[in-house]
């Protein structure tokens, strides 16, 4: 990871977005982060995991639901796959 300025990312663009193929880029402004730049696969991958843990999340809140439970033969009947 590197980090540069907002003026340093704005006179440079091309350089931080040829960086950030390789790492994540962070633009500070005043000393604090404002903003990271990441290539379009590291994004992908980044959103793909993130749509794998709130998958995991929401089976872990179903499975914890309390009521009776279906049979997966029944499932099946109901959605026509039978």
């Amino acid at each position: 990871m590197s980090t540069v300025s907002v003026a340093d990312a704005r006179n440079h663009l091309s350089e931080v977005i040829a960086r950030s193929q390789n790492e994540a880029v962070f633009i500070e402004r005043r000393g604090h982060r404002a903003a990271v730049v990441v290539s379009p696969d590291q994004y992908e991958r980044m959103m793909e995991a993130l749509e794998d843990a709130e998958d995991v999340a929401a089976f872990d809140d179903a499975m914890a639901e309390e009521g009776p439970n279906i049979p997966w033969a029944q499932v099946k009947a109901d959605l026509g796959w039978v």
